[in-house]
């Protein structure tokens, strides 16, 4: 499949090249009154063809400042606090802004990059000194750095948490709100000093027996060993990870686009409108998201599979039977660290209920503690990106991360 994948890039790279040398000459102001020549079509044309195509690099952050909730602003530096082989602790740093509580951003690992949260992460900066788990493309990785699954993906928020220090706040988004609440839980269970002061789960499966969605539904209809066998291909020769077992960026990337095939193809479609048109905001807008939502990255084959029959097919964390390096994960050991659960009232992805169930595993927790809140009319992305997000949500996220420092 990888190498099926590789040769058709291959095969495309000439159009592609042809492409980005045009584009130049078909935008020079001396063509644009040319009679025999359609140049705003054209140019129109070939900036569609290049902004459909599939990357697998990080996009840039493009934070460069932020406004305080005060109205101050700040320039931002990125920086990496620390590093290994599958990702970057990295740091945005207000520079001249007064010290702020400290909160590590988790990252889902499912098929994008960490920058898809860049409306999470630029919100949260308001108030807050903003770390993010920047997972690297695992097809960069070279197989002498070892295996990476569930188990790893946890450690490493411990590993993260540890160099924040006492006192910092732990903020998962999706599919990692499950390793969230398991670091947690044996951070506390081992009295950590790191143990986060806050843990907020923001539209994750904690337990996915709860109103089932079609992407749960999907999980629990093939045995693990059909997805093994259909979605685990190798790393071609050419890339540093070359020979490790992934599920291919690529593919998820397919799956997530299928289900809305019609509302991509209007987007295309509109987006070409507008650069005729020279609508430049609305043509500006499209091609950043999709620059950003076509820059895949592959997922490690044991994560993949340990997530889809631990978390989606077995439901290890709900029942009881998760287990991290051989030792069970016990949230009821959770009992000084406050925890917000947050849900999307249309989301189709993590039905309500699966992240509020986070609370009755944390059985230890007093009630003061404990939030809940469903933000209406918003679906999986509205929880942390966009208007809502930013006016609604955030305002008690903030909230709980102040009480409990």
């Amino acid at each position: 499949m990888y190498a099926t994948y590789q040769a058709h890039r291959d095969l495309m790279w000439p159009l592609h090249a042809a492409a980005r040398l045009a584009l130049p000459m078909l935008n020079d102001p001396a063509l644009a009154g040319s009679s025999w020549l359609p140049t705003q079509q054209l140019s129109a044309a070939w900036q569609v063809f290049q902004l459909a195509r599939i990357t697998h690099r990080r996009p840039p952050w493009r934070i460069a400042e932020v406004t305080g909730s005060s109205g101050e602003r700040w320039p931002v530096v990125a920086e990496v606090a620390t590093s290994t082989p599958f990702a970057d602790l990295v740091r945005f740093r207000r520079e001249g802004a007064p010290k702020a509580p400290r909160v590590l951003v988790v990252a889902p690992m499912s098929g994008h990059f960490a920058t898809l949260l860049r409306d999470t992460v630029r919100t949260l900066m308001q108030d807050h000194d903003v770390y993010v788990t920047d997972w690297h493309n695992v097809r960069d990785v070279p197989l002498s750095a070892g295996r990476f699954g569930l188990d790893e993906y946890t450690q490493h928020l411990i590993d993260f948490l540890t160099v924040l220090g006492p006192g910092a706040n732990l903020v998962a988004v999706c599919q990692p709100c499950v390793s969230a609440l398991a670091a947690t839980a044996l951070m506390a269970e081992d009295d950590h000093p790191a143990t986060p002061a806050s843990l907020t789960l923001m539209a994750g499966p904690v337990d996915c027996r709860i109103s089932p969605t079609e992407v749960n539904r999907l999980a629990t209809s093939k045995p693990i060993e059909w997805f093994r066998k259909h979605l685990i291909s190798q790393v071609t020769w050419r890339h540093q990870g070359a020979g490790r077992s992934v599920y291919p960026g690529f593919v998820q990337l397919s799956a997530f686009m299928s289900m809305n095939k019609e509302r991509h193809a209007t987007a295309f479609k509109d987006f070409y409108r507008h650069l005729i048109a020279d609508q430049v905001d609305k043509a500006e807008a499209t091609r950043q998201f999709y620059e950003e939502y076509l820059a895949v990255s592959d997922l490690s084959a044991d994560f993949y599979l340990e997530t889809v029959e631990r978390v989606f097919q077995t439901f290890d964390l709900p029942r009881g039977e998760l287990m991290f390096k051989g030792r069970k994960v016990n949230p009821a050991a959770i009992r000084r660290t406050a925890l917000l659960t947050i849900e999307g009232e249309r989301d189709d992805i993590c039905a309500v209920g699966q992240t509020l169930a986070a609370q009755d595993l944390a059985s230890s927790l007093k009630l003061y503690m404990r939030t809940h809140y469903i933000q209406p009319n918003v679906g999986h992305y509205g929880v942390f990106s966009g208007r809502r997000w930013q006016h609604q949500v955030y305002p008690l996220l903030r909230h709980v991360i102040q009480v409990s420092q």
